[in-house]
């Protein structure tokens, strides 16, 4: 600022050349002003929270939202990866001292909708491109599928995840580096998350009997097991309060739920939050208004009837049909057509 006092102190000798020095020296000290951080705004549709968290390690930044879902703040940060939280789910970014980013997200769409415009805006475009592209990937029907066929699937998709990170050859180097060294893990993950549910429907067809849970705290007062409910067919959501794909589905659920309120069938949640979070897990049944009948399992992912269902991530659905028997280990989700179509063949 000192320099630009002394510009304008100049101009009133020489007029034309103190304008241009003025013109100059503002716009250097913007620049180095710009330069010192982070602008970040954007619109929120549907909005989970009243503020949103920019975190990394040795960093975190808590943003208010407004009532009309904008938001507007400066960040100074060192160039590198953050975790952006709206109160309901997760997505990565990256950012560097001097981008001027503007964020659109609708959160009941918040894969497919979020995205940026603005100075940098094309690194944290390609983290939340490549998150819908392996999204689009993984949606794999393992139905009737082998080791074997799922072992050339993924060769197939490895190469296609390739060809997508050569083809953004826009992006910053370190953004491209962070996706190839993450990619044989991303793949290897799902994978082996698929591999498992191969080897559990061939551990439990449908038919089997299923295992079963006993005694599990009933938000609703009381303890609940499987066999309480024999003589309908249940369908089983194992899910945890931190897991932002199981509370994604939470709308889908109720909708569900709402739709088949008058036939033979139960909606089951089972969450296998650890017990320092039991409070939350009480908190979130109630505030986010969840219907059917809402367990706690008795030793998270120990309880014995994750164990048996082969249960390594979640959420996971199932479902029984009114003798106790399996109709399907891994049924589909809530926002999935194809669970209106198995439970209107089922409940004919």
């Amino acid at each position: 600022m000192k320099k630009l006092v002394l510009g304008l102190a100049i101009a009133g000798v020489l007029f034309s050349c103190g304008n241009k020095d003025k013109t100059e020296t503002k716009t250097e000290t913007e620049t180095e002003i710009k330069n010192e951080y982070v602008t970040f705004s954007g619109k929120i549709t549907n909005m989970n929270s009243d503020s949103i968290s920019i975190r990394a390690k040795g960093y975190a930044k808590r943003i208010e939202v407004k009532e009309d879902g904008s938001f507007s703040d400066t960040l100074d940060v060192s160039p590198g990866f953050f975790v952006l939280f709206d109160g309901g789910e997760y997505s990565r970014l990256y950012l560097k001292n001097g981008y001027n980013l503007n964020m659109t997200l609708d959160t009941e769409q918040f894969d497919k909708s979020i995205s940026y415009t603005g100075e940098g805006a094309e690194n944290s475009n390609f983290l939340a491109d490549k998150i819908r592209f392996e999204l689009d990937l993984f949606d794999i029907n393992t139905e009737g599928m082998t080791i074997a066929e799922l072992d050339t699937k993924f060769n197939e998709i490895e190469a296609s995840m390739n060809q997508f990170i050569d083809s953004k050859s826009n992006v910053d180097p370190e953004v491209i580096d962070n996706a190839r060294k993450g990619l044989a893990a991303d793949i290897k993950g799902e994978k082996n998350y698929l591999a498992d549910i191969i080897t559990l429907r061939n551990a439990l067809p449908k038919g089997a009997k299923s295992p079963v849970f006993e005694n599990y705290e009933n938000y609703a007062g009381g303890l609940t097991s499987l066999t309480d409910l024999k003589g309908k067919y249940v369908y089983v959501d194992v899910w945890a309060t931190w897991c932002a794909p199981c509370k994604a589905e939470i709308p889908s659920l109720k909708k569900v739920e709402t739709d088949y309120h008058d036939k033979n069938i139960e909606f089951v949640s089972v969450s296998v939050d650890e017990l320092k979070d039991h409070p939350k897990w009480k908190d979130m049944v109630n505030d986010k208004s969840l219907g059917g009948v809402q367990l706690y399992a008795d030793n998270s992912w120990k309880s014995q009837f994750v164990k048996d269902y082969f249960i390594n991530g979640i959420p996971r659905f199932i479902l029984i049909d009114p003798k106790g028997n399996v109709v399907t280990p891994d049924a589909p989700r809530p926002s999935d057509p194809k669970l209106r179509a198995m439970l209107d063949k089922e409940l004919l």
